[in-house]
């Protein structure tokens, strides 16, 4: 069974680099709506899979399993937040869209939200990590990232939604995670029928930080949904 995994905003899938998950699927979100990002993927993707991402990644997993259940065999959700936005969150993701028009580059904007991004243990102590951080920014070209804002604002509330997915799911958080702290994984396990749940030390970058740990995590629970799957 294919795997498919989103990386988050203004990322790219060295996200997943040194989690052994070589064989996934890695689109890139740049459809400036969750409803249309949701009906590319459907499009492109096989009748089946298993889905995960992280933060904005995740969110779109989720909204691909709520629109089709039916295809999706399990679902993995890392650093994620399944509520709708906040006046906060419409206003700093509008600033960014006008820093990029300013001349803003994603890498300028990425280093300003590395505390968001990494734990202070690892700033302090992983510099290799942090440029990672920044590189992915420098990768990520200016209208992409500027699409991941505008879906962004489309975000709506998936908890009710999730209620109704059957498939088999894996929440993966950071114990450190300043961006999608633990109370945000309380509500989305709550909310899916089977689910299984990890927590690991790192901040929101959690693949990034802890990838070893955060393979063997989706490797142990992708060999639960039945052979067909590994």
């Amino acid at each position: 069974m294919p795997l498919v995994l989103l990386a988050g905003m203004n990322c790219t899938p060295d996200l997943w680099t040194g989690c052994g998950l070589d064989d996934a699927v890695t689109p890139v979100m740049d459809v400036g709506d969750l409803d249309a990002q949701v009906d590319r993927l459907l499009a492109e993707l096989p009748d089946t899979f298993v889905i995960g991402g992280l933060s904005l990644g995740a969110i779109v997993a989720m909204a691909v399993a709520v629109r089709a259940p039916e295809r999706v065999s399990g679902l993995c959700i890392a650093a994620a937040n399944a509520k709708a936005p906040t006046p906060t969150q419409r206003v700093g993701w509008q600033r960014w869209l006008d820093g990029l028009a300013a001349g803003e580059t994603p890498v300028e904007l990425q280093a300003g939200i590395l505390p968001l991004l990494l734990s202070p243990r690892v700033r302090a102590s992983r510099p290799d990590l942090v440029q990672r951080v920044l590189r992915m920014g420098e990768e990520t070209p200016d209208a992409v990232l500027a699409a991941q804002l505008r879906l962004q604002a489309t975000r709506i509330d998936l908890r009710p939604g999730l209620r109704a997915v059957r498939t088999p799911s894996l929440v993966i958080e950071g114990a450190d995670d300043a961006l999608c702290p633990p109370s945000f994984h309380d509500e989305i396990a709550a909310a899916l029928p089977e689910v299984r749940r990890e927590r690991l030390d790192a901040g929101h970058l959690v693949a990034l930080e802890r990838p070893a740990e955060f393979g063997a995590a989706v490797h142990s629970w992708r060999a639960g949904l039945g052979a067909a799957v590994r």
